[in-house]
């Protein structure tokens, strides 16, 4: 079992950068295929972006693309998310998630597909 602590949420005005990190205990991170989820106000819980076990492959919704990175290191048991160009309509409460896989190499864009959960951490955009 992993335990999953997010922070580095704020408030932050349109275009500005936040990086939220993602640590991970109880059991080494790189047996866990992660992923960043957000949920808004009144709307579901969607993914924003997914890392592979290794780190090699990642995917991301096309509205973050080229705005956010995600990128793990595996030694600290951390996923990260660079999030740059920020919108209002990033607005939202931003949950780290977990699954423990075999392979490597696969990510998961589905908040059926994880096991574990951090608490979430707001992330606040301001125009």
């Amino acid at each position: 079992q992993v335990q999953l602590v997010e922070s580095g949420g704020g408030l932050v005005q349109a275009g500005g950068s936040l990086r939220l990190s993602c640590s991970a205990s109880g059991r080494t991170a790189s047996s866990y295929a992660m992923g960043w989820f957000r949920q808004a106000p009144g709307k579901e819980r969607d993914v924003v972006a997914a890392i592979s076990r290794s780190g090699d492959n990642t995917y991301y919704i096309d509205s973050v693309k080229g705005r956010f990175t995600i990128s793990r290191d595996n030694a600290k048991n951390t996923v990260y998310l660079q999030m740059n160009s920020l919108k209002p309509e990033d607005t939202a409460v931003y949950y780290c998630a977990a699954r423990n896989v075999w392979s490597s190499v696969v990510t998961y864009s589905h908040s059926i597909d994880y096991s574990y959960w951090g608490q979430g951490t707001q992330v606040t955009v301001s125009s």
